[in-house]
């Protein structure tokens, strides 16, 4: 098949969990049918990612991503009285529809045009309805928490997610399409993370401009920390991610306590000293892929139910599960005085990812949507 993808974010490098989702199926399916990538980009996106896209798509196309505060206020209030989500309303960029209208005048009909998430959907309408040829592409949305019933089909990320979305419905009958739940996977089969002497660093990664993440690192310094650092003196607590919050520096926890890095291409010198990885969120939807990775790494892990919520994880398991402070800090000093506990973990962690969430076991699943 000849397929369209949509892409609001350069998938590569992996260094966020939209990427990861889309790398990953987009390296199945171009196994399989040509891929024609077109996707936003963002000043830090490199020709050497473009480049290695190129290697299994048939053409990459790209438009930059306009993020200005002023443009995205005015987006947000335009948004209030009207039925377009804020989200959509951001995203809408003429640049990208403009791009669409050169790729599809510029190819053979496409067969199928695939979004992958919300932010794409309208794009992947416009694409269906400048197609050309006598058959109209099918529409397939990889969505997470919205569903459109103009596409043919949608794919979900956790049932969870589903059944969010079935509730707001108030049930009614097709009201919400579901084709499948097919999980974020990632490559089970990457080399485990070489780890030095377990030592008591703590470490939060992930992206803090997102604000589950931001308010989660500030519960766990506040909140957490202190009654970890009163067991474990030596602790430190490293957290890697852009825009970390500023209230991080003003909590008072003494300098060689307190590690923020900001955004780091490659954190493994901080993962290969890390005696436990937190996941302190509590909001959000979908998949947590710092979870993944960190059964990847091998890395001994404290979550809390809401961040490892549509994942086979299980307390006591392939990781330890907190949902209030006090619990929270003693899972956290558990795994930095009990190293053969966070090996124990991590192994049985690695072993639930390849078991459930490697992208070659489990993406021949998109073979239904896209016949091989």
């Amino acid at each position: 098949m000849r397929i369209l993808f949509l892409s609001q974010v350069l998938p590569y490098p992996l260094d966020a969990g939209p990427k990861v989702r889309a790398y990953y199926v987009l390296r199945y399916l171009a196994q399989h049918h040509a891929i024609t990538l077109v996707s936003f980009v963002r000043p830090n996106d490199s020709a050497e990612a473009l480049g290695h896209l190129a290697q299994f798509c048939a053409s990459v196309y790209t438009t930059p991503m306009p993020r200005q505060r002023w443009r995205d206020a005015g987006h947000l209030l335009r948004s209030l009285p009207s039925p377009t989500p804020f989200l959509i309303a951001r995203d809408e960029v003429r640049a990208m529809r403009s791009l669409l209208a050169q790729v599809i005048a510029g190819q053979p009909a496409f067969d199928a045009i695939h979004a992958d998430q919300l932010w794409m959907a309208p794009y992947a309408r416009l694409a269906q309805r400048l197609g050309r040829g006598p058959h109209r592409p099918r529409l397939t949305l990889d969505q997470h928490n919205a569903v459109f019933i103009a596409f043919d089909e949608v794919v979900w990320v956790t049932a969870d997610d589903y059944a969010a979305v079935q509730r707001q419905a108030n049930g009614s009958a097709g009201a919400v399409r579901n084709s499948g739940v097919i999980p974020i996977c990632v490559d089970a089969s990457a080399a485990l993370l070489h780890r030095r002497a377990p030592a008591p660093r703590i470490t939060f990664l992930g992206g803090l401009h997102y604000p589950p993440n931001a308010e989660g690192v500030l519960w766990f310094a506040k909140e957490v920390f202190p009654a970890v650092r009163a067991a474990c003196p030596q602790a430190i607590l490293t957290v890697i991610g852009k825009q970390p919050p500023p209230e991080l520096a003003q909590m008072g926890i003494p300098a060689a306590n307190l590690e923020v890095t900001g955004y780091v291409a490659d954190p493994s010198p901080y993962l290969q000293e890390t005696g436990a990885f937190i996941v302190p969120l509590r909001a959000g939807g979908g998949m947590r892929v710092k979870i993944l990775d960190a059964w990847r790494w091998g890395l001994p892990m404290v979550s809390t139910t809401v961040g490892a919520e549509g994942l086979e994880a299980r307390s006591g398991d392939n990781l330890l599960i907190a949902d209030d402070a006090r619990s929270f800090a003693a899972a956290t000093i558990r795994l930095l005085g009990d190293a053969s506990e966070g090996e124990r973990l991590a192994a049985a962690g690695r072993r639930t990812l390849a078991q459930r969430y490697d992208w070659r076991t489990v993406y021949p699943q998109w073979d239904r949507m896209y016949p091989v």
